[in-house]
């Protein structure tokens, strides 16, 4: 079942007020982040999307796949409450998706959950 409307996308933020997506986004160059950005912007108003561009890495967390011109990011999200919450952004180095990236993630999916 399609979103009739777009989801709402907000960034994590931790205890300290930082929002580790949007400062990851901000020392990527402009081409990239507008990859990203789009990527984003299409799971936000067809979700829910399934694979080349969305995958589902279990416990509720997914991961929207950009190919950027040499290399891969992933941006790992939850969708809470009809809101998109964007928990962590890497540029992929290798195959699998790496297993403290993950954690990273569902760390951050849990705080945001304990702070509703």
């Amino acid at each position: 079942m399609k979103a009739e409307r777009p989801l709402n996308v907000v960034f994590f933020k931790t205890e300290a007020g930082n929002e580790p997506v949007r400062e990851w986004l901000k020392e990527l160059s402009k081409e990239d982040c507008k990859v990203i950005g789009t990527d984003i912007l299409t799971v936000q108003y067809a979700w829910p999307v399934g694979k080349p561009l969305v995958d589902n890495l279990g416990d509720g967390l997914w991961e929207v796949r950009s190919r950027l011109s040499h290399r891969n990011a992933r941006t790992l999200f939850a969708v809470v409450d009809e809101e998109i919450v964007l928990l962590h952004g890497f540029i992929k180095k290798q195959q699998r998706t790496p297993q403290d990236e993950l954690e990273l993630a569902k760390k951050r999916k849990k705080q945001y959950l304990l702070n509703l």
